[in-house]
């Protein structure tokens, strides 16, 4: 695939799909992009892409990180909360192992799961469970037992995400979205993207980046193609849902944080963080959203309840913060560090303190 930056002007996406419409919603400006029909329509190895957008290299730690630093095992590149069973799992950096954090412990316990193939991402399952997406198959991890369940899928897969009913939803490398019922059957597959990287759920729609095109896309319940699309920054990295059907996503290369609508898929704020945001993380109880600075060191919370997102604290981390999740029984941050062993933990008490 030939890698082609894009220029500063929108430009025309196209699809394999006929009839698709792609949104693309600027700071000062809509414009919309109209797909191309018919059944010469160039594929997605045809569209303009460019190389993931990837966290900026952190700079020697400089100020002493808030909280507390609790030992963990391994480097992280991932952590999840689940509600299910009260543990934090974190992705080392080579995605080979899986380590279960006890929280409510002191200092929490650990536990380390090794998989039997690389991952690409981890997800929280329906409760009880963590998810990784391999390449050929979703693992099922027990949070509590650690007990392991391979469910096979074509092709190497990139995402993961569940829904409450334990549907199952599998974004692949080569651009596929892949639903399978729980015992792994297929039940759908929407093809057209270049790579499905991110999941996020609003309801029953699934909004998916594709980091190549830096485009979020939006699926409809039961649509066997895309839907809307818009383009997401210059180089989209991550992304988080919240109440009210928004999608939340990091672009590292702009320094900005996005706020999206799904239902029709709506740009609605779009926010100067700098320092190069990464990693995210939603409070449900504070309607709050984390996103960790790579370039800086830093987590930055911002309240989502207003029309644009106001800061509501910032605070130093470990060095390489490219992993955060909220506990969802405390509402304490966790962020993982990609270059040293430890875990960060900034309980909600202190941060309600400092503002």
């Amino acid at each position: 695939m030939q890698h082609r930056s894009f220029p500063d002007t929108a430009r025309r996406v196209r699809r394999r799909k006929p009839r698709v419409t792609v949104a693309a919603v600027l700071l000062a400006a809509v414009v919309l992009l109209t797909g191309c029909s018919g059944d010469s329509e160039p594929g997605p190895g045809d569209v303009p892409t460019r190389e993931p957008a990837a966290p900026a290299v952190s700079p020697l730690v400089a100020t002493t990180p808030a909280g507390q630093i609790l030992p963990a095992p391994t480097r992280l590149t991932a952590l999840v909360s689940d509600a299910g069973s009260g543990n934090l799992a974190g992705l080392d950096t080579t995605g080979t192992t899986l380590t279960l954090f006890t929280p409510a412990t002191e200092p929490p316990t650990t536990h380390q799961v090794r998989l039997p193939a690389p991952a690409a991402t981890i997800a929280a399952g329906t409760p009880g469970e963590i998810l990784a997406a391999t390449d050929g198959a979703i693992l099922r991890v027990d949070a509590a037992t650690r007990a392991l369940t391979r469910i096979p899928v074509d092709g190497d897969l990139r995402s993961v995400r569940s829904r409450p009913d334990g549907t199952l939803i599998a974004g692949t490398a080569d651009g596929r979205i892949v639903v399978l019922d729980r015992a792994g059957g297929v039940r759908q597959t929407v093809s057209g993207l270049v790579s499905a990287d991110a999941i996020a759920l609003t309801g029953d729609t699934l909004a998916v980046l594709d980091r190549r095109q830096t485009l979020l896309t939006e699926i409809a319940p039961g649509y066997e193609r895309l839907g809307l699309a818009l383009r997401a920054g210059a180089g989209a990295a991550n992304l988080v849902e919240a109440p009210y059907d928004r999608v939340v996503v990091t672009d590292p290369d702009s320094g900005q944080l996005l706020v999206f609508t799904t239902d029709p898929l709506v740009l609605r704020q779009r926010y100067p963080v700098r320092s190069s945001p990464y990693a995210l993380a939603y409070d449900r109880r504070s309607d709050t959203v984390w996103a960790t600075c790579t370039q800086s060191n830093e987590i930055v919370g911002y309240d989502l309840s207003t029309g644009t997102p106001r800061e509501v604290g910032r605070y130093p981390t470990v060095r390489q913060p490219n992993a955060v999740t909220v506990d969802d029984a405390t509402g304490d941050l966790y962020i993982g560090s990609a270059t040293d062993p430890g875990l960060q933990r900034i309980p909600a008490d202190q941060r309600k303190r400092g503002q």
